[in-house]
């Protein structure tokens, strides 16, 4: 089947981004669609090259296909409860059968090999399956050699060595494996892909690894503190933060996939396999409100490490997960793309950006996690020290924005707001604890931001806040303005905003980042965070039936398992990297405010 779109004929993409389960060992993750087709997943590491790629080739990707032989069954997905271990179960009028998928969680040692376990169980009459287990290293650059054992299989290409063990006769194709086998009613086989260097797993051991993953898993879940009206949302998107969590490094993946596009057909297609600085701030304060402490402050030294050593307090926009550089960005041109999005896109050239808003979301977090959890070290205190006397220094310059826009740099209001909030944090933090500080440089710094935002920002014609200077159209970034505290949430001010880009950037509660050209071609959808912060926004003006009723509406475009994209389409259909930290993060805060303002709470629901 062609779609049309953009003026591109494309394919149409054998399973909807939607239409995936994700699971995960706090190293990396795999993506299964509701077919039983892991289509996606790196290895051994968040940011490794693709071994299997099908979601952005179906010919040449790779992928490990396991799934019933019959074609009228309905097929049901879902987490185990308050678990990373996925379901898939098939019912037909003969049969039910399923698969847990599950990726080892780590153990007390924590020098864990990588291991995928996928456990067939037939619990209902009797049925044939097929297995087809073609991985493809490199980003499909290179098709390993294929050695077939007794019940095991060995894929090799120089260094790296993957197995497939189960208790079947698997077929050798070239770079693939097959199979084919039934299972009556009580039966289940194990299959374990894992590192060929690791000791082959046996019956009971594949026991062990199950049991203690769900316990790993609904432990940590146990620790969580939102008790509001949407738990299974919030605590879906706490388990996917942790589950995009690495473990050795304390960093956070914005998500764990490259290429799926922004626009169906279109150019928008980028690689999100590392940590932003520019989510530092959200992440800690949805962590913090979680009853999560111990990732909050893994995380923030993980951010903090990078001023810490940076010694001219200059940040770069996003870090490898190890705190390297990213890579170079370069185009894979040998892969079709999502849909026949081209080009399938790895590295991000928006890493060498400009972007100011960066230091403001990387001091909100230092702040807060001073706050509420561990005190900042001299090291880390001096790393801020330097980037605060960046900002001071540098504020006033043009840049690219939160966006990362690939046109002529401006200036944006909110890389001005954030600009504000790192001079501010850091002040409020060096008062708190009583730290040495250059208090009248940064007090300077802190009113001169504030007079600049109202003064080249504030159109009085408009009677509103505008995107940047000179400029007349808004921004969904704008929306933070109240969730920093720069601006109290029912000024006039920030009303009239409000009001603005409720009429200007949102579709019946989905919000747009911009209207306008970016310097990229092609349109691109709307932007699931903006639509959560607009929610909170409202929320916050005390229009509480309007938040409420958006936010309902924004659950009912989450997919069968309550994930989310980075963009919805017209239709409301998910589009971008799946799944995405940030509008995960925006969930947690808008479903924490809002439950709080409907029960009335008088507490502060925002730390000063």
């Amino acid at each position: 089947m062609e779609i049309r779109l953009e003026g591109q004929a494309t394919q149409q993409p054998p399973r909807a981004i939607a239409d995936h389960g994700v699971i995960g060992n706090l190293s990396t993750m795999a993506l299964i669609g509701l077919d039983g087709t892991i289509d996606f997943m790196c290895w051994p590491t968040f940011d490794s090259p693709s071994l299997f790629a099908a979601l952005l080739d179906p010919d040449i990707g790779g992928a490990f296909e396991l799934a019933p032989a019959v074609a009228d069954a309905r097929v049901l997905q879902r987490y185990l409860p308050d678990s990373n271990v996925l379901l898939t179960r098939w019912l037909s009028d003969e049969f039910s059968a399923e698969i847990l998928d599950l990726m080892a969680a780590p153990s007390e040692a924590g020098n864990d090999a990588p291991c995928l376990i996928r456990r067939v169980r037939v619990t209902r009459g009797r049925v044939r399956f097929r297995l087809r287990c073609a991985p493809r290293f490199d980003y499909a650059r290179v098709t390993p050699t294929v050695t077939v054992g007794s019940e095991e299989v060995l894929f090799a290409a120089g260094e790296l060595r993957v197995r497939l063990c189960g208790a079947v006769e698997f077929k050798a194709e070239p770079g693939a494996v097959s199979a084919s086998f039934t299972l009556e009613a009580g039966q289940h086989r194990d299959f374990v892909l894992d590192d060929a260097s690791a000791e082959p797993l046996d019956a009971d051991d594949c026991d062990s690894i199950v049991n203690r993953t769900v316990r790993y898993w609904q432990d940590w879940a146990a620790h969580g503190s939102y008790r509001g009206r949407w738990r299974d949302a919030v605590m879906r998107s706490a388990l996917l933060l942790k589950l995009m969590t690495s473990r050795r490094h304390g960093s956070i993946v914005a998500a764990p996939t490259f290429g799926l596009p922004e626009t169906r057909g279109g150019s928008r297609n980028w690689d999100y396999r590392g940590t932003w600085i520019r989510d530092a701030s959200f992440t800690v304060y949805a962590l913090l409100r979680l009853g999560y402490p111990a990732e909050a402050l893994a995380f923030t030294q993980w951010a903090a490490k990078r001023a810490e050593t940076c010694p001219h307090g200059s940040l770069r926009v996003m870090y490898a997960v190890d705190g390297g550089p990213v890579p170079s960005e370069v185009t894979l041109d040998h892969l079709s793309g999502y849909g026949g999005a081209q080009p399938v896109r790895i590295g991000n050239a928006a890493a060498d950006q400009l972007q100011l808003d960066i230091y403001g979301a990387l001091l909100d977090a230092i702040y807060l996690t001073n706050k509420y959890g561990a005190a900042s070290s001299h090291a880390e205190w001096e790393g801020v020290l330097r980037v605060v006397g960046y900002v001071c220094d540098n504020w006033k310059r043009p840049d690219a924005g939160i966006w990362e826009l690939r046109s002529e740099p401006v200036e944006h209001l909110h890389s001005r707001l954030m600009c504000w909030v790192a001079v501010d944090r850091a002040m409020r933090l060096a008062q708190k604890r009583s730290l040495a500080a250059p208090f009248a440089k940064w007090a300077e710094a802190r009113n001169a931001l504030s007079e600049n935002i109202w003064s080249n920002f504030f159109d009085e014609n408009l009677g509103h806040f505008v995107r940047s200077k000179g400029s007349r159209e808004l921004d969904g970034a704008i929306l933070m303005m109240p969730l920093v505290r720069f601006i109290g949430a029912t000024d006039p001010a920030w009303l009239a905003t409000l009001d603005a880009v409720g009429d200007q950037l949102s579709d019946n509660g989905l919000v747009m980042r911009y209207n306008r050209l970016d310097g990229l071609d092609g349109k691109e959808g709307s932007f699931a965070a903006c639509a959560f912060w607009h929610v909170e926004c409202l929320a916050r003006a005390g229009r509480l039936q309007q938040a409420r009723d958006n936010f309902e509406s924004l659950l009912t475009l989450g997919n069968h398992l309550q994930l989310y994209s980075e963009e919805f389409d017209v239709r409301g259909e998910m589009l971008g990297n799946f799944p995405q930290a940030l509008t995960h993060l925006a969930l947690i805060s808008a479903a924490y405010y809002l439950d709080r303002a409907l029960d009335g709470s008088k507490n502060r629901l925002w730390p000063a």
